[in-house]
């Protein structure tokens, strides 16, 4: 059985930092692309950025040089070092895992398995 379990989230200042982080059991992604979305509260979820089997990424436009997305294959972790943060930033992020191996697509529906989801509230 796959699972994503999400961990870091947390309440922090405007214009501080977080470190969040995936740990996925039940198979091994090394082949696929994960990523991580967020939803706030009365919006839709959204595209946060995402890491290829590659080690390629993609960043949202409104987090693109404050937030970083990495992996550790060996560990089948992902990561999500915000830095910078604003009141904005403040949802449930979830981290999820593709369906199909080496595809690239950032649709949400390419992706299968997701994880509960961990807070993250920036206060101004």
């Amino acid at each position: 059985q796959v699972q994503l379990v999400e961990s870091g989230g947390g309440l922090v200042q405007a214009g501080g930092s977080l470190r969040l982080s995936c740990a996925a059991s039940g198979r091994t992604f090394s082949t696929y692309t994960m990523g991580w979305f967020r939803q706030a509260p009365g919006k839709e979820r959204e595209f946060v950025a995402q890491v290829s089997w590659s080690g390629s990424t993609g960043h949202a436009d409104s987090v693109r040089g404050r937030f970083t997305i990495s992996r550790n294959n060996a560990k089948n972790t992902i990561y999500l070092q915000m830095n910078s943060l604003k009141p904005e930033d403040t949802a449930v992020y979830y981290c999820a895992a593709h369906r199909t191996a080496y595809d690239s697509s950032r649709k949400e529906d390419a992706y299968a398995y997701w994880g509960q989801g961990t807070q993250v509230t920036v206060s101004s």
